[in-house]
Order: structure tokens, then C-alpha cells, then sequence
């Protein structure tokens, strides 16, 4: 079954590119949340009770850029040749679950509240790799790093959790 556009008319020529702006401001306005809430944390991260396989703060911020452009360009290519569908409906709410669980981490100090979230977050991710394949390949693939980092995170997450 291949899902229905909400829109009937596909981007073309300059409105391509607008899309991938639009989709590229999206998933940087998921980062800032995380960055603003993240004031601080190298502090807090350091003083929490740790697994000997955490790794150092500093790594955080490359793997997170990386990972944002990739999340950007896969919901472009999929917008790209479907508009707007459900697929790219679950997208957008794995993208406002991951702007919450830092807030939630670092802000609130809420560790347990936080590994739930992940795991609602790891959950969405899921279902858009398998939305997002029935569409475009590349697109559900370009997703698969940030559903291993998630799920290292998460690991990560429960052992700080329990151990603080």
C-alpha cells in the first residue's frame, strides 16, 4: 500500500530547494532546543555516575551535526516525491521528541522521565525507517545512523539513570 500526498502537487524546480531549506530550518530548530537546554551540561554530564563506555562530552556535538543533516535530507527526498503523508506526519513528531528529551535530561534532571521519552523516541524512529522505505530506500537508510546513536543513547540514558 503506498501512502496518499496530502498535497496533490509535487515540488518543482525552485520550490525543490525551498523544501530542503524548510527541512533543514526544521531539523536546526530541533537543535537549538537541545543546544539551549544543554547549557551546562558538560558540567552536569561530568558529574553524573557514568558507564565505563560513556563517551566524553566533546563527542556529543560533531555526531549530533552529522546526524541533523542526514535527518534533514532523508524527510527532503521523501517529501520530494510524495509531499506530505503520513510518513513524514511520524517524522516530524520523532523530530519534536527529540528536541524534548534534552530539556528533559539535562534541564529537568528528569532521568527516568527521559528514558521513557527515548524510548518513544527510538520507537518513532523505527517507523519512519520502515514509512520511509516504502518510498525512497536512501531516505530510510540515511536514517539508520541516527537509530544507532539513539539506541546507544538510550543504553546510555538507563545506566545513568540507574546508576545516579
Amino acid at each position: 500500500m503506498t501512502a496518499k500526498p496530502l498535497s496533490p502537487r509535487l515540488p518543482a524546480g525552485g520550490t525543490r530547494w525551498l523544501g530542503l531549506l524548510g527541512f533543514g530550518l526544521a531539523v536546526l530548530c530541533t537543535a537549538v532546543v537541545g543546544s539551549l537546554a544543554a547549557t551546562g551540561s558538560k558540567a552536569e554530564y561530568a558529574s553524573l555516575e557514568q558507564p565505563a563506555w560513556a563517551p566524553p562530552s566533546w563527542l556529543f556535538g560533531p555526531v549530533w551535526t552529522i546526524l541533523y543533516v542526514l535527518i534533514a535530507i532523508a524527510g527532503w527526498l521523501v517529501w520530494q516525491r510524495t509531499g506530505w503523508t503520513r510518513a513524514l506526519t511520524v517524522y516530524a513528531v520523532q523530530l519534536a521528541l527529540n528536541a524534548a528529551w534534552t530539556p528533559l535530561f539535562f534541564a529537568a534532571g528528569q532521568y527516568g522521565l527521559a528514558l521513557v521519552e527515548i524510548m518513544l523516541l527510538w520507537v518513532l524512529i523505527v517507523a519512519t525507517i520502515v514509512l520511509f522505505w516504502r518510498t525512497s530506500r536512501l531516505a530510510a537508510a540515511l536514517l539508520v545512523p541516527y537509530l544507532a546513536w539513539v539506541s546507544f543513547a538510550t543504553a546510555l540514558n538507563a545506566a545513568i539513570w540507574s546508576a545516579n
